[in-house]
């Protein structure tokens, strides 16, 4: 540990106390400036040792911050109940506030950047400029919609019921932009899922951190010397991470056993079969299909129809996949993912002009620039058979 005693400490600690103050009936802006002059004054003061009680201190402290603002700016109205000084039992009584307030920064009326954005920063601590980095945009743009989220979220309270599946496909959200930019979003997300599976038993919620584990095993080999991504079929299997793969599936197997399957469960199933094989060939692919049957029926996604048309072609051959993606052409009409399977479907049936083409067409439709850049290379390589 470096600086001060409590320094790591104080990470954790900082969404639990917002979660207080919020939770208190603090507007979220208010709430938030005092929480920073909170752990401010802790760097400060905490220079030999720690309080007996570091949140309960950070409460007492945040609380007169607060009240000491509200003097300030003459609030028009004052608090119907005295917020208590003293440190005490109310201080530490609810264990659950840092998740408290993930499912205010997730709150309905937000959009999922500004979700994802907010979550980040008042969850995990992120500065904005941390922000901005990880998704590759201006401080001030981030700044900007950071703003207006918590503008968005101002006077709402936690008494409202929060729906854990827009908690979940935030933190989804978040996972999936972990391999671009200079922070590790993956790790965020994870450790941020840790969390809300210890104070919940819902099945999905395991299921999501069992997903996050099984993709982030094989974080090593997803990219060659260069920086290039490199396909699940053609990495080093030797490279992933045998533990993440062991804790994942155990933790799917118990949210399998309580036989309520959603769609995170699913897709862990799927990575989890994945994972378990020793190489390309060896994996399970009528089980992965079986699996893609399900997903597909229980959420009715286009996108988890393209990923079952590619185990389809595994068992039963690319020409009856090609024909399975025709029921896609609307729903996903000019995505670059429908074009890139259907090249790779191609290329397996050996029509090696028509997979060229649509492997260019695919990657001058993607944003991304490691994807668009392995399509191109895709469609050299095909075109020179």
């Amino acid at each position: 540990m470096t600086g001060p005693p409590g320094t790591d400490l104080l990470r954790d600690l900082a969404p639990r106390l917002l979660g207080v103050l919020v939770r208190r009936g603090h507007d979220f802006a208010t709430a938030e400036d005092a929480c920073q002059d909170a752990l401010l004054e802790a760097h400060t003061r905490w220079t030999d040792e720690l309080p007996d009680d570091p949140l309960a201190w950070l409460v007492t402290v945040a609380s007169r911050k607060v009240i000491d603002a509200q003097r300030s700016q003459a609030a028009r109205r004052r608090r119907e109940e005295t917020v208590a000084l003293e440190p005490g039992p109310g201080c530490t009584e609810h264990a659950d506030d840092t998740l408290l307030l993930l499912f205010l920064c997730c709150h309905p009326s937000l959009s999922p950047a500004s979700a994802v954005a907010l979550t980040l920063r008042a969850v995990g601590g992120l500065t904005t400029r941390e922000i901005a980095e990880a998704f590759l945009v201006p401080e001030a743009t981030m700044a900007q919609r950071i703003s207006r989220a918590k503008r968005t979220v101002a006077g709402q309270r936690f008494s409202s019921p929060a729906d854990i599946a827009v908690v979940l496909r935030v933190l989804y959200l978040i996972f999936n932009e972990g391999y671009a930019g200079r922070i590790d979003l993956a790790a965020e997300a994870i450790r941020l899922t840790r969390l809300l599976v210890l104070e919940s038993d819902e099945p999905e919620v395991a299921g999501l951190l069992a997903l996050m584990l099984l993709h982030d095993a094989r974080r090593a080999a997803r990219r060659d010397e260069t920086g290039a991504l490199v396909p699940l079929d053609e990495q080093d299997r030797g490279r992933w991470d045998e533990d993440r793969i062991v804790e994942g599936v155990g933790i799917l197997q118990e949210a399998l056993a309580k036989g309520r399957r959603g769609e995170y469960q699913i897709q862990a199933a799927i990575a989890a079969l994945h994972d378990d094989a020793r190489s390309a060939d060896e994996t399970d692919w009528p089980q992965v299909l079986s699996w893609y049957d399900e997903l597909v029926e229980l959420t009715a996604n286009p996108l988890a129809a393209l990923s079952r048309a590619v185990a389809l072609g595994e068992v039963d051959g690319p020409l009856v996949a090609l024909r399975a993606l025709e029921a896609l052409d609307e729903p996903l009409a000019g995505h670059h993912r429908l074009d890139a399977v259907r090249a790779h479907l191609l290329e397996r049936a050996g029509r090696h002009d028509e997979a060229a083409a649509l492997y260019r067409r695919a990657a001058s439709r993607t944003t991304s620039v490691a994807e668009r850049d392995h399509l191109t290379k895709r469609a050299a390589r095909v075109r020179s058979r």
